[in-house]
């Protein structure tokens, strides 16, 4: 394990990570410190970023609600509010310290606040240590489209503590272990494999690192999503649709559950249009079944679901945008889907659960 790992412009610290935190708030010549926590992490995690920060005595917490229904404009602007009251200034920090909402959102009220001001990413969920905080992606959701409104800006540094797991329950586990699972199916079979029978409390820092640096990686070579970087979006274009449709519910779906719905759709589509077996579909539907409950999607859902495919941020000229394997380990992009083959793959879907 390199630590730190190096990414676009930025290093994502390991080992110690809070100490070396510390230690880039002492060299840095910041106006002021700000901390962005949601109820959750204020009451779980900050305390322990602070025990080993004790040369910091002056910063100011802004606190929001938890959850993805509360990642909109609506809450920006409070973020915004706040740091104004506060006397922010265009040489403040904002130090998320979250899941992917907390550095989402952050990131995207840091990277708009007077044109611009640097934030670092303490990434508190397996989801958010694995995915939404290294890479640069900003954004909230519009309507309830994911990430609909965003920018690309990068943080200053990534400092990833697996204390922070501790705090999780299995839900919340299992929602990051989703994206491990499609970090391995889009480019690296042995780690799918290796992660196929986990049990998750046998995850460890070796298996995040490995995630981390497939994701790295491929960020890296395609920082502004042009080409490469669009294959990390497989099971993305089905899965947001669902979350979002979910969220307007009663029983919204964590991210990687979601996911989990889209992996084995986009995995039907992969498998009819793209290449991929049928030994290695069902081996992806059997490696989901076994982690992930099955949901019951509705027919009746469906023209709403794919209403929301159709703001997709991947689609062109009004075609529904894909990244679809051909293989395990081997993911294509630029590839599209028609209206009677995404309802394909979602009946594909609810039929097992027959």
């Amino acid at each position: 394990m390199i630590d730190p790992m190096e990414s676009i412009d930025y290093p994502i610290y390991f080992k110690n990570s809070l100490i070396k935190l510390g230690k880039f708030i002492q060299e840095s010549s910041y106006s002021r410190i700000f901390f962005l926590v949601d109820r959750h992490t204020a009451e779980y995690c900050l305390p322990v970023v602070m025990q080993a920060l004790p040369e910091l005595s002056e910063y100011d917490v802004i606190e929001i609600e938890p959850g993805e229904e509360n990642k909109n404009i609506d809450f920006c602007i409070g973020i915004w509010n706040m740091l104004l009251d506060f006397g922010a200034d265009r040489k403040s920090l904002l130090i998320n310290v979250g899941g992917g909402v907390v550095g989402d959102m952050g990131s995207f009220a840091a990277s708009t606040f007077k044109r611009g001001i640097d934030f670092v990413q303490v990434p508190t969920t397996l989801l958010s240590q694995v995915d939404a905080s290294v890479g640069g992606k900003t954004g909230i959701d519009l309507n309830q489209v994911k990430n609909c409104i965003g920018t690309f800006s990068q943080p200053k540094a990534v400092f990833i503590e697996s204390i922070f797991l501790n705090t999780l329950d299995n839900r919340q586990l299992n929602s990051g272990f989703a994206e491990m699972l499609k970090h391995g199916l889009i480019s690296d079979k042995s780690y799918f494999t290796d992660l196929q029978n986990l049990n998750l409390n046998d995850l460890n820092n070796k298996l995040i690192y490995k995630s981390v640096l497939i994701k790295n990686e491929i960020v890296k070579s395609d920082p502004k999503e042009q080409s490469i970087r669009k294959i990390l979006n497989f099971g993305h274009t089905i899965g947001h649709a669902v979350e979002s449709y979910f969220l307007g519910g009663p029983s919204p779906l964590l991210h990687g559950e979601a996911l989990a719905i889209g992996i084995i759709c986009e995995a039907f589509i992969s498998h009819k249009h793209n290449g991929l077996s049928a030994d290695e579909l069902n081996q992806i539907v059997e490696t989901i079944k076994q982690h992930f409950p099955l949901v019951n999607i509705p027919p009746e859902s469906y023209p709403q679901v794919l209403e929301y495919m159709h703001n997709d941020k991947k689609n062109e000229k009004g075609k529904i945008g894909f990244a679809l394997l051909n293989k395990i380990g081997r993911c294509d992009f630029d590839r599209f889907a028609t209206r009677e083959q995404i309802t394909d793959s979602l009946n594909f879907y609810q039929n097992l659960l027959a």
